[in-house]
């Protein structure tokens, strides 16, 4: 881990800041992405699957780059890994015990089973043992697929009801293009600020009550880079926006497979981790799994579903932890 930047004592006011950001960072991308949604003609989960997610993920993708540059791709990895739990139990978790969380319709569907293929085929490639450079030519290639087929499927889109559902934006005006252009910048910036503040404070804690570095990364660093997808379904929840907190959960362990999870392989030969192979791996798979009913059911995440999916975070925390 890097050696401390700031003086001791600052860690909590860290934290206060880093949670102040993100909450308005996710509320002014929240506001661009619905009323770019609007202005453009597609919908809002579009909007979410795509620049909300790539937006989302910054943090995830800084925090590769990173350790590739370092030498350490095994924490990228299990980043990735991370992530996309934290993503499904506690991104989605935490918003269903403020508001019901809703299928998003059809277009959901197919972002979803293309989310299942790529942890399918990331637990296949990391099965083998070790990531090479042939694993991350895959799974980038895997994104361009993906990125080819959201394009074709934002223009079937146009000119069609842009922000289905209730929401107060869509009693309003539609925003500028100035104004949406600024919700955006905003957003897409201040949620990785954000996350690295209250990161770097949570760090500093951790550090102070004696954990190891190890644990540190396995915990922190995977909740702390998932920070902005929660800030941002949080304050999508609060809006009415079940698109936008699905899409974005969605859109992001897309990202976080196919680009971070590309990169992070095509600097290989990475070896994986027995406790990936043993453990992590197929809490990934599973709690990919468990949205089956919502999403292809139709099902609801009801605030008791929340708290289950919340404590089973909890849970495996506990377990790395032991």
């Amino acid at each position: 881990m890097t050696a401390r930047l700031y003086p001791a004592g600052m860690e909590w006011a860290l934290v206060g800041a880093g949670l102040v950001l993100l909450t308005g960072a996710g509320d002014l991308l929240v506001r661009g992405a619905v009323g770019l949604a609007r202005r453009v003609g597609i919908s809002a989960l579009m909007v979410s699957l795509t620049v909300v997610s790539f937006g989302t993920a910054a943090p995830e993708v800084v925090v590769t780059v990173e350790a590739l540059l370092d030498g350490v791709p095994q924490v990228a990895l299990g980043n990735v890994v991370g992530s996309n739990i934290v993503n499904v139990l506690l991104v989605l978790g935490v918003p269903a015990m403020i508001s019901v969380v809703r299928s998003a319709g059809r277009d959901l569907r197919t972002s979803y089973l293309q989310m299942v293929a790529a942890t399918v085929v990331f637990v296949a490639l990391c099965a083998a043992g070790t990531l090479t450079p042939i694993s991350g030519t895959i799974l980038l290639l895997g994104l361009a697929a993906l990125l080819g087929h959201q394009i074709r499927t934002a223009h079937r889109h146009r000119d069609t009801d842009a922000s289905p559902g209730p929401s107060p934006e869509a009693d309003g005006p539609i925003p500028g293009p100035g104004r949406i252009a600024a919700f955006l910048v905003a957003g897409l910036v201040g949620l990785p600020i954000g996350a690295n503040l209250l990161l770097e404070g949570a760090t500093g804690i951790a550090r102070d009550a004696g954990l190891s570095d190890s644990v540190i990364g396995l915990t922190l660093v995977a909740a702390g880079t998932s920070l902005p997808e929660l800030a941002t379904t949080v304050i999508a929840a609060l809006r009415g926006r079940a698109d936008v907190v699905l899409g974005s959960v969605v859109g992001s362990n897309l990202v976080n497979i196919l680009l971070i999870g590309g990169l992070t392989a095509i600097a290989g030969p990475v070896p994986v981790d027995r406790h990936l192979l043993q453990l992590d791996l197929w809490v990934m798979l599973a709690a990919a799994l468990i949205l089956i009913p919502v999403v292809l059911l139709g099902k609801t995440i009801t605030r008791t579903g929340g708290v289950l999916m919340t404590g089973a975070y909890v849970a495996y925390l506990a377990v790395l932890l032991q």
